[in-house]
């Protein structure tokens, strides 16, 4: 009995605040509570599916978690394979260790000593000769295509992935796997893009979807080292939150609501592709 309370516990304890919070969001957003409530209305819903700061917000958010983690999964994979079951031994461990200890606020001040106009780039590039004065260096901090967000969040997600993907390695026993292969004759750059790298990207899919999200829905380094517009989503609705007119709390509300739908029709599609491809492999064996 006390086994079967344990998960409704949980559930209460952490569902439960989300569900009702959310369950807040769309009644303000209905105009159904809050300081503008007047009465069910989409008017607030309206604004925002016509607004184009919503949709460039949209697109830029999920840029960013595109690039980012297509960015950071290659070098992680490409340390895997450089030194296989020996990425996390000797110097080389602090060097993917050290960097998760550093808060995003730190992260996004680092690169913006790096990138900036009159960043260390930028004065390396004057001293070589290559501008003529460190603001002709190119603007990567607060730019439209979210340069410096991508870069700050590239290095945060590189450590993690290799450590991730290291581990995947060792347990999986891919070296085995792959001295086999070699064996059968297959050459080693047939085996590392045939057999390891689609083996630690299936086993490791999940994390890789779930780590994509959390640079999706990141604040403090787009709010720091992104621009105004457009903004990252999870900037705008804090922005419109937070503003003087109060007619824009309603849409940040929206906007909440919108980005839950779209995370659980996300998931959804995920663990549905998950299961049809479980159900295909079994028919096949």
């Amino acid at each position: 009995m006390r086994r079967r309370g344990i998960p409704w516990l949980f559930l209460l304890l952490a569902v439960g605040p989300v569900v009702l919070g959310l369950g807040y969001a769309l009644l303000y957003s209905l105009g159904l509570v809050g300081l503008l409530g007047r009465g069910f209305t989409l008017e607030h819903w309206g604004a925002v599916v016509r607004s184009a700061d919503f949709w460039g917000a949209l697109g830029l958010s999920t840029f960013i978690a595109v690039v980012t983690i297509t960015l950071s999964t290659a070098l992680a994979l490409a340390a895997v394979l450089r030194w296989q079951e020996h990425t996390l031994r000797g110097l080389r461990t602090y060097a993917f260790y050290l960097p998760l200890a550093l808060p995003a606020t730190v992260m996004a001040f680092l690169i913006f000593q790096w990138l900036g106009d009159a960043g260390l780039l930028s004065r390396l590039a004057f001293a070589l000769g290559l501008t003529n004065s460190t603001t002709d260096f190119p603007s990567l901090i607060n730019d439209r295509w979210g340069t410096g967000i991508i870069v700050a969040h590239t290095l945060m997600a590189t450590p993690f992935l290799t450590i991730f993907l290291a581990n995947l390695y060792r347990s999986e026993r891919v070296r085995e796997v792959s001295q086999v292969a070699a064996t059968l004759g297959l050459p080693p750059g047939r085996v590392a893009r045939r057999l390891v790298i689609p083996l630690l990207l299936r086993q490791g899919r999940s994390t890789l979807l779930l780590y994509a999200v959390f640079v999706f829905s990141s604040y403090e380094i787009p709010l720091l080292l992104g621009s105004q517009s457009p903004a990252m989503l999870s900037v705008l609705t804090i922005r419109k939150l937070q503003r003087y007119n109060l007619a824009d709390i309603p849409q940040a509300y929206v906007i909440s609501v919108l980005y839950a739908l779209l995370l659980v029709a996300v998931l959804l599609l995920w663990l549905g592709w998950s299961r049809y491809r479980r159900n295909t492999a079994l028919h096949e064996a």
